[in-house]
């Protein structure tokens, strides 16, 4: 998933003012006429739901609005530069590279929401400015000033109620189709999803995003696997759905596992309310040890079959219950 970029926007340098004399039939000798310069465009970035990566970003890089015109006669002010706004998907953090350093400038965590991101540059004065009682017939005007410029880095933390988190081929995407209308690919093997697949769950004339997160394994926190550029998708969410295939040997494990890499990477996430779910309990023929009945026993775990569709509704009534 493009889920970060690094890119440079500038802003639109100011017009220069003009420098100009009045010079028509029966005025020879006019006054100074300049006009002044006219200012910059700036550059906004503007959160939409319509994007859910930042693939646009790796295409183009560098980012420039218009300049203002330089300023005219008969004192007309120069045109200003038109301003550029960027769209960027809802969940976007934008940090400014200032040396070895990255600061948070803004995090773009609702809809709509615009945020001024580089200031257009001055328009510089035409000479009618600097017309005195001493100087009649000023010759002086000001350069406009440059915009400014910045290099940026955006990361994109995709924001969804929910988050369907296990190890590879645990059933995750498949679950995902069934709850939403999303449409992840789906195959039997690890890490089939490369990238979190989003999609909408609808209950009680309420809608919720869920989120299926690519499976995590040991190790994960510290880049193995496909490593920890996904863990960060799964700190905005307000519940957790944690799959473990009921084919582990030791489920209990299968879930510890992956609990602490969620903790390694960021100790919040042990806070967060999550479901437990047994899945592909496909068939009532599927023995259970000991061991396993304990384990969901003691964790309150919900056995699922994606394939039968089993408990499935009881799942969206605990999903309901936990995030309302």
């Amino acid at each position: 998933m493009l889920d970060s970029a690094n890119i440079l926007v500038q802003a639109g340098k100011g017009g220069d003012g003009f420098a100009s004399f009045r010079r028509e039939k029966y005025v020879p000798f006019g006054g100074p006429w300049g006009g002044d310069g006219g200012e910059g465009g700036s550059i906004f970035f503007v959160a939409t739901k319509e994007l859910n990566n930042l693939v646009n970003f790796h295409r183009k890089k560098i980012y420039q609005a218009q300049n203002g015109e330089t300023g005219k006669t008969k004192n007309m002010k120069g045109k200003n530069g038109e301003d550029l706004i960027i769209p960027v998907p809802v969940g976007t953090l934008v940090y400014e590279k200032k040396g070895n350093k990255q600061i948070l400038t803004h995090d773009f965590i609702n809809e709509k929401d615009i945020k001024l991101i580089v200031q257009g540059g001055k328009g510089g004065l035409g000479n009618t400015h600097f017309k005195s009682s001493t100087n009649q017939t000023p010759k002086e005007f000001t350069l406009g000033t440059q915009g400014d410029v910045r290099n940026l880095i955006l990361d994109l933390k995709l924001i969804a109620d929910i988050g369907i988190i296990g190890f590879p081929n645990s059933g995750k995407s498949t679950l995902l189709k069934i709850l939403t209308k999303a449409n992840p690919k789906i195959a039997n093997y690890p890490f089939t999803t490369l990238d979190p697949n989003l999609g909408t769950l609808n209950i009680k004339n309420k809608t919720f995003v869920l989120a299926d997160i690519p499976g995590l394994i040991e190790g994960a926190s510290k880049g193995k696997g496909l490593g920890d550029k996904f863990l960060k998708h799964i700190q905005r969410t307000k519940i957790l759905i944690h799959l473990v295939d009921v084919n582990n040997v030791d489920l209990e494990l299968a879930y510890k596992t992956i609990t602490r890499e969620l903790i390694d990477f960021d100790k919040s996430l042990k806070k967060k309310k999550e479901i437990i779910v047994i899945s592909k309990y496909d068939t009532e023929e599927i023995s259970l040890s000991p061991e396993s009945l304990k384990f969901i026993q003691k964790y309150d775990c919900l056995l699922i079959s994606s394939l039968t569709h089993k408990n499935i509704d009881e799942l969206i009534k605990k999903i309901y219950n936990l995030i309302t």
